[in-house]
């Protein structure tokens, strides 16, 4: 090839290999980690969901996000969760959205994350530290004073009821469980708290033996029961029916929707359910994140609120994406 063709040729190489390149950052102006407080409960799968609808209409905006969704197995195991985060910091993403399992655990790597310039959202459960960029949670302690508030409707304020913790350590449902207690104490004298510091651990399972310990030392007594979160509710759920107290013998008021906890609702097994929004909890998230790094203001906290579901409104239209979110639509 001549010198005067290869010059032309090389050139145009050159302009090829450009437009290739900056046709790939376009793809994925951001690579956003989002971490989750564990992957199996329905509830982080909604939000998942949500992460990838933002996503979806970012794209359709002209800005291409790459969402990389990692979380510890359990949702107790602090360390593997501070780990994924550090693991992000040194594959230097774009940005983490982060649920994060311990109020104090978290802070010291989200503050990692933030002095080397990776900036932090936070979804669901708050941080005790200044360097997220946002908060976008559910108004937990709202959450406990409905969950009281049913429960307390359910035993025309008279009785004794039981709330079985989550994990200590856990702001979102520390928040609900001190909703709860707040306004049983100061709304409802004639109910009596009969236990409150039993913890139902990361599972179906955990919550499944610490709600049969409860119901055998106080079966005989305990009028209510409320479990703040998605796997103590569906755990106290199972216990409650092996011991021939569902149905309304003993009135049960959950959190979070689930496959089992909404059939149960139906079936007249539980009589109230605080549900969240998991779904437009992950979609405000990523696009929160977006925002910030893009250099836009940011509210500090954003709240993507809470409703009590009952057998009575189960089936309005408006409570059809908090029971069922199209999960179909955005995950695999």
């Amino acid at each position: 090839m001549t010198p005067q063709v290869a010059r032309p040729m090389k050139r145009i190489l050159t302009f090829v290999f450009l437009l290739c390149a900056a046709v790939a950052v376009h793809a994925a102006d951001y690579r956003i980690a989002v971490v989750p407080k564990g992957t199996t409960h329905e509830f982080w799968k909604s939000i998942h969901a949500g992460a990838i609808k933002a996503t979806r209409e970012l794209k359709a905006e002209g800005i291409g996000v790459e969402i990389i969704w990692k979380g510890p197995l359990r949702e107790d195991d602090r360390e593997q969760q501070v780990q994924v985060v550090e693991n992000f910091i040194a594959r230097r993403v774009s940005g983490i959205v982060l649920a994060p399992l311990d109020a104090r655990a978290l802070a010291r790597p989200a503050e990692m994350a933030v002095n080397a310039g990776i900036p932090v959202v936070i979804i669901d459960s708050a941080l005790n530290s200044a360097a997220p960029a946002s908060t976008v949670s559910t108004d937990n302690y709202k959450g406990g004073v409905l969950g009281a508030r049913r429960l307390a409707e359910l035993l025309e304020g008279k009785g004794k009821v039981i709330l079985l913790r989550v994990l200590a350590g856990s702001t979102s449902t520390e928040q609900r469980e001190a909703g709860f207690l707040d306004t049983i104490a100061q709304e409802f004298p004639g109910i009596t708290v009969i236990s409150s510091d039993q913890h139902a651990g990361a599972t179906r399972d955990t919550a499944y033996r610490a709600a049969q310990n409860l119901l055998n030392r106080f079966g005989r007594e305990v009028d209510g029961f409320f479990a703040p979160n998605e796997s103590s509710a569906t755990g106290t759920l199972l216990a409650l029916r092996d011991a021939g107290l569902a149905g309304g013998r003993v009135k049960f008021v959950g959190f979070d929707t689930g496959t089992q906890t909404v059939a149960a609702l139906r079936s007249g097994d539980l009589q109230g359910l605080v549900v969240q929004n998991p779904f437009k909890m992950g979609y405000l998230g990523v696009r929160t994140m977006v925002e910030a790094l893009q250099g836009r203001p940011v509210e500090q906290v954003i709240d993507t609120g809470c409703e009590l579901i009952t057998g009575e409104n189960i089936d309005e239209p408006a409570m059809a994406d908090l029971i069922k979110p199209p999960l179909d639509k955005y995950l695999p």
